[in-house]
């Protein structure tokens, strides 16, 4: 289980903002904090929700921060997604559920026939590499708090 003070685990998928192009996450660390917000299905209730908190809450995130939602969706799934709701972040499309397994960020859906999706979890990794913050959620339907997630990314930048 990956913790805070851990080192990140790297991973690579599929990045979709305007574009979708490959994604590593060790290339992004370094600039600023990055923060993996993971949610399970793209276009179902809670994790609309969560997004469109996200997207609100957006300008309480530091400028240097780069925020991700992760999910086990399909590339143009996400790229739909972002642009339905007006996301102003990229979205991780991770089928193949390596940075699922590599955050243990991992859930079940059995009951809607689905084997695994992203656990909702949030993990903010510092410009060195280093996980600062995890919240997982621990019911369905749970919500991480927004403001102590945003505060965890300030938090994780250096002091100049």
């Amino acid at each position: 289980m990956v913790d805070a003070g851990d080192d990140a685990p790297d991973f690579s998928a599929s990045l979709v903002t305007d574009d979708i192009e490959p994604f590593r996450l060790t290339d992004r660390i370094g600039d600023g904090p990055t923060v993996l917000a993971f949610f399970p299905a793209a276009f179902s209730s809670t994790c609309t929700d969560e997004m469109r908190t996200i997207r609100d809450e957006f300008d309480r995130f530091p400028d240097a921060c780069t925020l991700l939602g992760v999910s086990t969706d399909l590339p143009h799934a996400l790229s739909v997604y972002r642009e339905e709701y007006d996301l102003p972040f990229g979205l991780v499309a991770d089928p193949d559920h390596r940075a699922i397994e590599a955050y243990d960020a991992i859930a079940d859906f059995d009951h809607y026939g689905v084997d695994v999706v992203a656990r909702r979890s949030v993990f903010v990794i510092g410009a060195d590499g280093t996980v600062t913050y995890r919240w997982l959620a621990d019911e369905h339907g749970q919500e991480p708090d927004y403001a102590a997630v945003a505060d965890a990314a300030a938090g994780a930048i250096a002091p100049n």
